[in-house]
């Protein structure tokens, strides 16, 4: 059996439809907040790959301000603090808490995994109500390099003292676990969104579109 779960945050286990609401009061475009998102993890990647590092939430703020900048669009200092507090109020899924307790009943170990910071994590895990259902979460802040690159689920699994063929990485973002699988870790996917999974990333050991099913597959699992 596998003795650690490691979490991704946005996305995975938060639903995005608080911040939604947020862009459709000055967007008429039904792939702005997923283009916004796209803006941010790609000023993430570019970031890593040049060895330079800001927290996520200030290059949240440069994203928000380039995308209305590119539509011509006024974005006030309030408007800006609504969208990005926004951020920090997102619901969990409703499979959320069942799918953490199944694992929690079999001494698996329950971690969050995020490119937040710390201070954000602890926000979005007690407003979603999920807090208390975690052994213990980790920003990417610890290590100066965003997921996908290999620094934070080495060091998370360090730092909990795992051996990387005891964890199992969940996310709906399969970028993420094409970081995870590539420094051994098991790797299961949620679909949350209506895209196809990369086909040139190195593919999820489990897949569903249901969270609790998923938990079921990984409880079952046996290490390598």
């Amino acid at each position: 059996m596998k003795k650690a779960v490691f979490f991704d945050m946005n996305e995975t286990l938060l639903n995005l439809s608080v911040l939604k609401t947020e862009f459709d009061k000055h967007f008429d475009d039904v792939f702005v907040l997923k283009y916004w998102f796209t803006k941010l993890l790609h000023s993430s990647t570019v970031m890593g790959t040049m060895d330079t590092y800001k927290n996520f939430g200030e290059l949240a703020d440069v994203a928000l301000e380039n995308l209305f900048f590119e539509t011509n669009t006024h974005l006030s200092s309030e408007v800006k603090t609504e969208i990005l507090g926004a951020f920090k109020k997102l619901p969990a899924y409703n499979d959320v808490i069942p799918a953490v307790k199944k694992l929690r009943e079999h001494n698996i170990r329950v971690i969050a995994v995020s490119n937040s910071s710390l201070e954000m994590i602890k926000e979005q895990l007690t407003n979603a109500g999920i807090i208390d259902y975690f052994d213990s979460y980790y920003s990417v802040d610890d290590v100066k390099k965003y997921k996908p690159f290999k620094d934070i689920y080495i060091s998370v699994a360090e730092k909990e003292g795992l051996q990387l063929k005891d964890i199992v990485m969940v996310a709906t973002h399969d970028w993420d676990l094409f970081g995870a699988k590539k420094v051994g870790l098991t790797t299961a996917y949620i679909k949350r969104k209506k895209e196809i999974y990369h086909p040139f990333y190195l593919q999820a050991d489990l897949k569903s579109d249901d969270l609790n099913d998923l938990m079921e597959q990984i409880i079952t699992m046996k290490s390598n």
